[in-house]
């Protein structure tokens, strides 16, 4: 009976991971770019291609522009930059590695490289931007007045209170020298093109990689709000910077902007989409639950895991076998002293919600391959999870309230581990109910 029961689980362990591998597959750049290269392929500038970019997929997306470019090769230059370990090699188009999520010198210097690179530039040149999740903590340059320091020390304290991702964004675009519509003004008159895979809830291109070529429609006092809100305590010239407005950023309805155009090319709903065919086609019904799910890690284990336990039982909203899938971005307050990222976290919160149900099983996973700022991607849990977690000594709601979901993973072999996907939709959940009676 054991073995039997192992079997099946293996089984849906593998079907879990087949979902996720297609979900991240669907929005690969060199996947999803190409159709959107085609306009700008049939009409190219008459001057200059500068291509700049910021993102854990821009490395990917450049190397994608440079493969499917018909252009003049010597009129195609720029940079883009990525992290640490997403880079990929290309001719024409420099990458330059930098640290995420809290910046680097290494991200200061590319930005300013970039606000070079589009320094001087014409009305037959064109500028193709190429954001993607991660772009916010990679084009780290500070406005006049503050000091990389003082941005390390905002970004870790928004990146601990629980903020969401417009939230920081917003933050991060009024302490910054080339975020929230800049790198478009520094273009100007060059009109700009943006390519943006989204990792934001909602696909507000404003705020994907704190939107370098968008007019920003949020306020220094916005900015403020947020950190107050939170409890951050900033620094004096952050405060000094935000207090006086000299933060504001470009916003919406400055002519600078009208011959601009930006296009996302990839999201979470495509990735959620390809997941669904795999399901069906091992005749398990998908129910796409929401592509812009947000709010604490654990919160929304138990109201995820509240439907699973109703299609188990009643059939209700899908009738087993069937596959609950989301997507978006959950956060995590963190109070504890363990390793984890929010797709873990959520993963041991639902394990715990689930009570070891039979026939429920899940993966929780970013879609960039790194869950938060570790090695893995996310995790996977089949019925035993907490079984097997127990008669190795590992206390799960211990862990959870030390915020080591990692450790708790790992010590169970369930961690997944895919390396730089070099794209980014953010999470990826699917919880499984298989049909056993």
């Amino acid at each position: 009976m054991a073995d039997e029961a192992g079997r099946l689980y293996a089984e849906q362990r593998a079907l879990l991971r087949r979902m996720f591998d297609a979900a991240v597959a669907a929005v690969a750049p060199a996947r999803c770019l190409p159709p959107y290269l085609q306009a700008l392929n049939a009409a190219p500038p008459a001057g200059r291609l500068i291509v700049v970019g910021a993102g854990k997929g821009a490395a990917a997306m450049a190397q994608a522009v440079e493969a499917h470019w018909r252009g003049d090769p010597a009129k195609l230059s720029g940079c883009v930059v990525t992290r640490y370990g997403h880079g990929v090699p290309c001719e024409r188009i420099d990458v330059i590695e930098a640290a995420h999520p809290v910046p680097d010198d290494a991200g200061m210097s590319a930005a300013q490289r970039m606000l070079d690179a589009v320094a001087g530039l014409g009305a037959d040149d064109r500028v193709l931007a190429l954001l993607s999740g991660g772009g916010s903590a990679l084009l780290a340059l500070p406005a006049a007045g503050i000091t990389l320091a003082d941005k390390q020390m905002v970004t870790r304290a928004l990146l601990k209170c629980g903020a969401a991702i417009d939230e920081i964004n917003c933050v991060r675009k009024h302490l910054s020298a080339i975020k929230g519509g800049r790198l478009a003004l520094a273009a100007w008159p060059a009109p700009v093109t943006t390519l943006a895979i989204s990792d934001v809830p909602g696909d507000d291109l404003a705020v994907i990689a704190s939107g370098p070529t968008l007019a920003d429609p949020t306020r220094c006092a916005d900015a403020l709000d947020i950190l107050d809100r939170y409890g951050i305590a900033a620094p004096a010239a952050v405060r000094a910077l935000l207090e006086s407005g000299a933060g504001e950023t470009p916003k919406p309805g400055d002519r600078r902007f009208l011959h601009n155009d930006a296009r996302i090319v990839a999201s979470a709903r495509a990735a959620l989409a390809a997941a669904g065919d795999v399901a069906r086609a091992s005749g398990v019904t998908p129910l796409i639950l929401g592509d812009a799910i947000e709010g604490e890690a654990r919160e929304a284990a138990r109201v995820l895991g509240g439907i699973a336990l109703s299609c188990a039982a009643a059939g209700i909203p899908v009738a087993a076998p069937c596959v609950l899938l989301s997507g978006g971005e959950t956060t995590v307050t963190v109070k504890g002293g363990g390793r984890g990222g929010r797709n873990a976290e959520f993963l041991l919160a639902l394990a715990l919600a689930l009570r070891a149900h039979p026939r429920l099983h899940a993966i929780a996973c970013d879609t960039d391959g790194i869950d938060g700022s570790e090695d893995n991607a996310g995790a996977v849990m089949t019925a035993d999870t907490l079984a097997r977690a127990a008669a190795r000594g590992l206390d799960a709601r211990a862990h959870l309230a030390d915020n080591d979901a990692y450790g708790f993973f790992a010590g169970i072999d369930d961690l997944v581990v895919t390396g730089p996907t070099r794209t980014n939709v953010n999470d990826f959940r699917a919880i499984l109910i298989d049909g056993r009676a």
